[in-house]
């Protein structure tokens, strides 16, 4: 058959070359070993944490390197998108810190490689289409849904492989006046890729993740164009990622089964191939074993969950790094203060097999990163959390900022800073108490009974001084301790609990609870000096009245 004829039958109107689009879009001036990578996201609508952790390795190894990351919207099924999706998509990486040098933005598209969505780029993957079916590397297939299933039904039947090949690829060497026959009745047709290749053989090839791997050659003829012209992922990744000067690909391992056809696709395009990063899947114990993340059952796995628990992005940034590079922690130990940006990633540390999530490790990170943030810091973040997901406590926040600022600079800042928050939804819980539609009544210890309670009251308000200083408010506190017959000797406490009512830790809580309506909060010194003398005798007062 020649070939050519076959080509100009198939793709009357395609007049430009790969040679054209080769000049189009030259390889790319940047460093010697810059990376250039993408993501390459469906618009399903649903932004997920296996999202983000992709967009950070390719955002490390592309901007560490003096390199390019591009974001390209694989849009070809049009059936599974979502409107909207795309900017979704663009607005949570950006706020996750993964901002892209070029692709698609939300005005349309930016860089001088696009265009950056696939449905727009039919004409450049019906040039290298024609290409392939001018070298007889691809052909036109006119078989029915009907035909495609009876054929997976003999091979069920038969216990043979599924798929179009060998004697199943029934239009692989039909003449040219057969298809001229089905494309003068209107048959609708895709264009198959012509496989060489044969499940007897098998190849080495180097992945940056997975290492070293034995492949077995690819032998199904897959789909390229589907019958609208819209090609598969499979044609079309391999297209944009030359044109666009992909170096390395970084995509999760569900892709590995496609990875022997992705690599004779390549060849038979003359195209370099990238280097291939696949990624192992998030996994979490259920039970006693480990499963992967579910869309359905996890609801840790959307990134719209971490915003709405309140997770600071410097937290989830934090975690995923030590989720990716076992040996970030000990970077971050060394350097507390560092952006993490300094850290040296490198995708040869990847776990092969995937990553355990482990959410109270999450919480553990998460407060840290809070604990060394600063005051104003800690506001500004919580405002803006507070302002989307809890409005009235916005209100208070906003209301009156530095007395906010003044509760949330409690025990920060010294060697050793206070870790009372992990997520902002613990906030108002935290310190709710210091506004008064959110004061709890308190609910004290039966074991003391409420004269005990009152009578401490009244005599801590009797000398209650607002410009003591910590040290003689403690002093008072611990007088009233031992004239009510308590004990300060907290180890003369714990060898005979029963020589004594109570210690100086009870007199404090009954305070504590008294002014705060809890047993455990921040330093009930600076509590009281934030709220002022006139509010804390009030609360104080109006406990008394109630016991």
């Amino acid at each position: 058959m020649d070939y050519q004829i076959l080509a100009d039958l198939l793709f009357p109107n395609v007049t430009d070359t790969p040679e054209m689009l080769e000049e189009k879009y030259p390889l790319r001036s940047c460093p010697e070993g810059a990376v250039i990578t993408r993501m390459a996201p469906s618009p399903t609508g649903f932004v997920h944490l296996g999202n983000l952790v992709q967009g950070l390795i390719s955002e490390r190894m592309a901007h560490q390197s003096g390199g390019v990351l591009f974001l390209r919207v694989e849009d070809t099924d049009a059936k599974r998108e979502v409107p909207g999706a795309v900017e979704v998509l663009i607005d949570t990486l950006k706020h996750y810190g993964i901002e892209f040098d070029e692709g698609a933005t939300h005005g349309g598209d930016f860089g001088d490689y696009g265009p950056y969505r696939q449905r727009q780029r039919a004409d450049i993957y019906h040039v290298f289409a024609k290409k392939l079916v001018s070298e007889g590397k691809a052909y036109p297939c006119f078989c029915t849904e009907e035909e495609l299933t009876a054929m997976r039904e003999k091979q069920e039947a038969n216990k043979e492989n599924f798929g179009y090949y060998g004697k199943y690829a029934i239009w692989r060497d039909r003449s040219i006046a057969d298809i001229k026959a089905e494309l003068a009745a209107s048959k609708p047709w895709v264009l198959r890729f012509r496989s060489e290749g044969s499940i007897e053989n098998q190849f080495k090839f180097d992945d940056v993740v997975k290492g070293k791997l034995t492949i077995t050659e690819n032998d199904i003829d897959h789909v390229l164009l589907k019958s609208d012209g819209i090609p598969t992922y499979h044609f079309a990744h391999a297209v944009d990622d030359h044109l666009m000067r992909t170096t390395h690909v970084v995509r999760g391992d569900e892709w590995m089964a496609t990875l022997p056809f992705h690599i004779q696709l390549f060849k038979a395009l003359d195209f370099r191939l990238p280097k291939y990063v696949h990624i192992g899947p998030l996994m979490k114990m259920d039970g006693a074993s480990k499963r992967k993340l579910s869309k359905r059952k996890d609801p840790e796995l959307a990134l719209t969950f971490y915003k709405a628990e309140g997770f600071p992005v410097e937290a989830v940034y934090e975690y995923i790094m030590t989720l990716l590079n076992s040996n970030y922690e000990d970077w971050r130990r060394a350097n507390p203060t560092a952006p993490a940006t300094d850290f040296k990633f490198s995708p040869k540390k990847l776990n092969p097999a995937g990553n355990l999530f482990d959410y109270a490790k999450l919480t553990d990170v998460s407060k840290n990163v809070i604990a060394l943030m600063d005051a104003q810091k800690v506001y500004t973040l919580l405002t803006e959390w507070a302002k989307e997901f809890d409005s009235d406590f916005a209100e208070k926040l906003t209301a009156d900022p530095a007395y906010a600022k003044a509760i949330l600079a409690i025990g920060r800042g010294g060697k050793k800073p206070r870790k009372d928050l992990a997520v902002w939804t613990e906030a108002k819980g935290y310190m709710g108490f210091f506004y008064d539609a959110y004061l709890e009544k308190p609910v004290f210890d039966e074991k003391f009974s409420a004269n005990t309670v009152k009578t401490v009251l009244a005599k801590f308000l009797e000398n209650f001084n607002i410009a003591d200083d910590s040290g003689v408010w403690f002093d008072k506190v611990k007088a009233i301790t031992e004239e009510i017959g308590f004990t300060t000797d907290m180890k003369a406490y714990k060898a005979d609990p029963s020589a004594f009512p109570g210690t100086v830790a009870d007199v404090s809580t009954f305070i504590r609870q008294a002014v705060t309506g809890k047993t455990n909060s921040p330093d009930l010194y600076t509590v009281m000096q934030i709220l002022g003398y006139d509010r804390t005798v009030a609360r104080i007062k109006a406990v008394m009245e109630n016991l």
